[in-house]
């Protein structure tokens, strides 16, 4: 992982320690690499409840209470699925924020709906969740990186709009 990575991780622990926000992430095609960027960060098991590898369709339903009838309708990477992974890793782990990704990292498995480089990420927090979706360039290293990147930078983006409407 980049130094910008490290960068950002840094930053939202600065932040969630500030708020005492809590974290917690659901990750499908970066495989924990937001986890790992996060408890990078001395200090990390003050703000970091926990993270979700859920890689399988069955594992999205298990863990984060997927429900099948999102997943066979939009497939795993689709808006409904990651914001209801989003929400169902906020609810089951407690915390204040929770993110979550899905996407096709490659080399294979896109299709002309959803190439390679698709990924779909959301932010659940007290004002509900924000998904947005991402056609990232670049081989899978490339498309993992990038979306940890984002998954960092839209927390503290969206930690930043909640503090905000405190005021």
């Amino acid at each position: 992982m980049t130094d910008r990575i490290t960068e950002l991780a840094d930053q939202l622990g600065q932040l969630s320690r500030a708020s005492s926000a809590t974290l917690a992430t659901a990750e499908s095609c970066t495989g924990g690499g937001i986890a790992e960027a996060v408890t990078r960060i001395a200090g990390s098991s003050g703000w970091f409840e926990r993270g979700w590898v859920t890689y399988s369709n069955k594992a999205k339903a298990v863990e984060l209470g997927v429900a099948p009838e999102l997943l066979r309708a939009g497939g795993a990477v689709s808006e409904a699925v990651v914001r209801a992974m989003a929400d169902g890793a906020r609810a089951r782990a407690g915390v204040t924020w929770a993110v979550a990704v899905s996407g096709v990292a490659g080399p294979d498995g896109g299709s002309p709906d959803k190439p390679v480089g698709t990924v779909w990420l959301a932010w659940a927090g007290p004002q509900g969740v924000i998904a947005e979706c991402c056609l990232f360039p670049g081989d899978r290293t490339a498309v993992r990186q990038q979306t940890v990147e984002k998954a960092l930078s839209g927390l503290i983006r969206q930690m930043g709009v909640a503090s905000n409407k405190k005021l």
